[in-house]
């Protein structure tokens, strides 16, 4: 009984929030640093939609991360505001922040991200992504000196995600904030997600990185059916578009598209459900979801 409470004593967990505006980077340090795929991707901004946790258990360390959506100046929609809301509110009750910037860059958006932390008591760590694209290294150091100024940060970093540069000094660094305490989470879990936001989101995924500039922000996917038989997960989804014409854009010539998508989303929920998946997916025009604040939280649009 000494032993294990000696054990407990030893241990330390903590939640860091990833911050910043939109696409600097923020869910692909999560998947890189949990060495697996949690959080979607793609190059279009605004991606991340919801508050997803990340754990990463290491011996006596409990990491817990909480990828975010990028905070940005647009209020039109109520999606838009519900996005902001739930970044904002992932700084409540954290240990650590991770505001994410991006090379040479600090602009009207990622001002919003620094007013947002001027409450935050717990070590901020700067984090510049994408360093590997600059041209020259020597435009660096001035750049780190007038970000220095901006608030008195635990740390800064520049790194580069996707090269996998300086992530291990994040992670370093971020160790050394960890309160002492007893683990929060199981220490095989990786997400506090169900199997069925993930195949949602990676639809959603597969769709974006499809389409990119072709379709707006208006589409989503609801899982209708999530049923496991004979070790095969069977899975109906809708996909929500607002207008017709983008229902013709997802579903393509003769339904080409839409079998794409399902073909690229299948590949990764078996990968990530490890199991074989019978994936069936159709498309329905519901105009207004994204700025009806009743229609988002049905398709589970809330702040966490």
């Amino acid at each position: 009984m000494q032993d294990e409470q000696q054990v407990q004593d030893e241990q330390r967990c903590g939640f860091i929030a990833i911050v910043g505006r939109p696409n600097v980077g923020k869910s692909t340090l999560l998947n890189h640093v949990l060495h697996q795929k949690i959080s979607i991707t793609s190059r279009k901004p605004q991606t991340t939609r919801h508050r997803i946790l990340g754990i990463k258990t290491i011996d006596a360390n409990q990491f817990v991360y909480v990828d975010t959506p990028g905070m940005h100046k647009s209020q039109k929609k109520a999606i838009n505001r519900m996005m902001n809301q739930t970044a904002t509110s992932a700084l409540d009750g954290v240990d650590v922040v991770l505001f994410v910037v991006e090379r040479l860059v600090f602009n009207e958006e990622d001002q919003i991200v620094l007013e947002a932390l001027r409450k935050v008591k717990v070590p901020v760590l700067l984090l510049i992504n994408k360093c590997d694209l600059l041209d020259t290294r020597e435009r660096l150091l001035p750049h780190i000196e007038r970000l220095s100024k901006l608030r008195d940060f635990a740390e800064i970093i520049p790194l580069s995600v996707l090269g996998g540069h300086n992530i291990d000094t994040v992670e370093s660094c971020v160790k050394k904030y960890l309160p002492v305490g007893p683990f929060m989470y199981p220490e095989d879990q990786i997400t506090d997600r169900s199997s069925r936001f993930m195949a949602a989101e990676i639809i959603r995924e597969k769709i974006t990185r499809q389409l990119g500039d072709e379709l707006p922000y208006e589409v989503t996917v609801e899982i209708e059916k999530y049923t496991i038989q004979d070790a095969v997960v069977h899975i109906h989804a809708l996909i929500l578009v607002d207008k017709e014409s983008q229902k013709q854009i997802i579903i393509g010539s003769k339904g080409d598209r839409l079998k794409t998508i399902g073909s690229a989303a299948r590949v990764d929920m078996e990968r990530a459900f490890e199991s074989k998946v019978m994936l069936n997916l159709w498309v329905k025009v519901k105009s207004g979801w994204a700025d009806d604040e009743r229609a988002l939280q049905s398709l589970g649009y809330h702040q966490d």
